[in-house]
């Protein structure tokens, strides 16, 4: 299984989002510290933003941020979401699906029981447990300077 660019992105953008409470962040400095195109990102953020979990403020001063509580937010909803509509193997897709096999294949129930296993792994994964006492990440994604402090202090 791989992730699309797309999901990657998102899940980029929101650790970015909540390493930096409070702050509306700009498109640009997430494009920057996320190594994404703007205009790439700009899709992103509107996906983002249209199922509910970032908040766009318009103007001079604008950018995004965090509708709800990292807490809140879970890599399962993120993933469900943004993935849907990219089907997992050809016989998933209502439009264009040739597979001569469909009509007798038991892969595609199996694929089916595996994705969803996939995803009840990845809904109890809030965006709070990624960047929560991470250091690291931290210090890849803060805009602001870090306090000097070691890691889970």
């Amino acid at each position: 299984m791989r992730l699309t660019t797309r999901t990657n992105l998102a899940m980029r953008t929101l650790m970015f989002c909540a390493v930096n409470p409070g702050r509306i962040v700009r498109k640009q400095e997430a494009a920057e510290v996320c190594n994404a195109s703007e205009n790439h990102l700009a899709q992103i953020i509107n996906h983002l933003a249209r199922i509910g979990v970032i908040e766009t403020v318009r103007g001079r001063h604008g950018g995004f941020r965090l509708r709800r509580e990292p807490s809140e937010i879970t890599v399962g909803e993120v993933f469900r979401e943004l993935e849907a509509g990219v089907p997992f193997a050809e016989c998933f897709a209502a439009a264009g699906n040739t597979c001569p096999l469909t009509g007798s294949c038991r892969l595609r129930a199996a694929l089916e029981r595996a994705l969803e296993a996939f995803y009840a792994t990845l809904d109890p994964v809030t965006l709070d447990d990624l960047v929560t006492d991470n250091c690291a990440l931290g210090t890849i994604l803060t805009l602001e300077p870090l306090p000097a402090q070691p890691c889970g202090a």
